[in-house]
């Protein structure tokens, strides 16, 4: 059986070919079914109707966890380094208090400014700066992500700042905001080494970062530290990076980027013979594993907010929380 393969005929065939394609598209819009591949296409990471839905479920989870000290109540809703922290935090609880929280007070957020990147592919993430009613007049600072539609949104870092200190972001006529790349060429400090940087800028000093209570005090708080009478301090930080522990950045209107990322940390405290380290508190007690004799290790993980300048500049620090995850004893 012969098949016409005349340019006139394949033409035609193309044509139709063409025709039928735009008739489905069509199709599919006047219905409302229109398919968007998330990967590829630029978006809103959230509707706004999205986001806040996505800050009550997170803040009715996290009063039910922190009334019963029951981490398994918002595991659901956090991630990265405020999911270790909390997580760390609700354990040590428990185990000091098994019933619940005796001083529970639910968190309430006001004032709720969010924030939503438009981009392309995973993770979605976005933005929301809330006063809240624990930390006097700082501001909670939060990042929600989730890495596809099936997910909660999670939150992965809460970082406490002062009124006033958030930056203006850039936006488009929409309101929508620009997430900045983390290997952007045009700031300071690419948003992907931030975490590399600090940590090594917390060992050796440097010139990346601005002075500041989360820069130079820091180091100089280690040094007070790190040798007391009868009691040695030593210190480890690494950067830590990969997936939900990845950097996030929003472009500021001045050209910079706002950035939240991660660092990981270890204190090893070492007493003289004859003596032992003592623990701070029953909550570091709670978390520590082994006998405690002559060495203690505290482990954290730590979530920072910087202002990175575009072009050049140092990059000022400013916001920091640590928190305790886990310790061993020798």
């Amino acid at each position: 059986m012969s098949r016409d393969r005349s340019p006139r005929r394949l033409r035609r065939r193309d044509r139709n070919a063409l025709i039928a394609a735009s008739l489905t598209a069509l199709s599919l819009t006047a219905s409302g079914c229109v398919v968007v591949h998330g990967e590829r296409e630029v978006l809103p990471a959230a509707t706004r109707a999205e986001a806040a839905k996505a800050l009550t479920a997170f803040t009715t989870a996290y009063n039910k966890a922190d009334k019963a000290y029951d981490s398994s109540l918002d595991a659901p809703y956090l991630t990265g380094p405020f999911g270790d922290i909390t997580a760390a935090r609700l354990k040590a609880g428990h185990a000091n208090s098994p019933s619940g929280n005796p001083r529970y007070v639910p968190l309430k957020l006001s004032d709720v400014k969010t924030t939503i990147p438009q981009k392309a592919g995973w993770p979605r993430w976005f933005v929301a700066d809330a006063q809240g009613n624990k930390t006097g007049r700082q501001r909670w600072l939060m990042v929600f992500t989730r890495n596809g539609l099936g997910e909660h949104w999670r939150v992965a870092y809460v970082t406490l700042v002062a009124p006033g200190a958030v930056p203006e972001f850039r936006t488009d006529d929409d309101g929508w905001a620009e997430a900045v790349p983390a290997d952007s060429a045009q700031l300071a400090v690419a948003p992907g080494k931030l975490s590399a940087d600090y940590a090594a800028y917390l060992k050796k000093g440097g010139k990346t970062f601005a002075d500041g209570r989360y820069t130079s005090g820091e180091r100089a708080d280690r040094a007070g530290r790190a040798r007391k009478p009868g009691l040695v301090t030593q210190f480890i930080d690494r950067p830590l990076t990969s997936g939900d522990y990845a950097p996030l950045a929003l472009r500021t209107a001045d050209g910079g980027a706002l950035v939240f990322f991660t660092t990981h940390h270890y204190e090893k405290q070492t007493s003289a013979p004859g003596t032992t380290v003592p623990i701070p508190n029953k909550d570091v007690r709670a978390l520590t594993e082994g006998e405690v004799k002559q060495s203690l290790t505290l482990e954290f993980m730590s979530a920072e907010i910087a202002l990175d300048p575009a072009g050049s500049g140092r990059v000022s620090l400013l916001g920091r929380v640590p928190g305790l995850t886990s310790a061993q004893g020798e």
